[in-house]
């Protein structure tokens, strides 16, 4: 006896769109917090862009991976490097406004 195949419906769909309205958000506060930090310091505004294309890289996997039919769990090291990257940025918005 086999399973009935799975019917995915929109969840892929929301998903991908939620992964691409993050990586808008992430993107517009990467680039405040390198613009303040360039006034600062340029080591800042580099930190706050490498953190950024971090988490670019692991939306853009995650995106792509939502394309089958049925797409796989998020991966540990994805999920750990998505939050490493959130947590950069926010540690970076601190230490620029103190």
């Amino acid at each position: 006896m086999t399973a009935p195949a799975r019917d995915p419906g929109l969840q892929p769909e929301r998903t991908r769109l939620a992964w691409r309205r993050t990586t808008l958000t992430c993107t517009v506060v990467a680039v405040l917090a390198a613009r303040q930090a360039a006034q600062d310091t340029v080591l800042a505004a580099a930190l706050s862009v490498v953190a950024w294309l971090g988490f670019l890289a692991v939306a853009h996997r995650r995106i792509g991976s939502m394309d089958r039919a049925r797409p796989p769990a998020m991966s540990l090291g994805g999920a750990i490097a998505a939050v490493v990257c959130v947590l950069a940025l926010a540690g970076f918005a601190v230490a620029i406004v103190v």
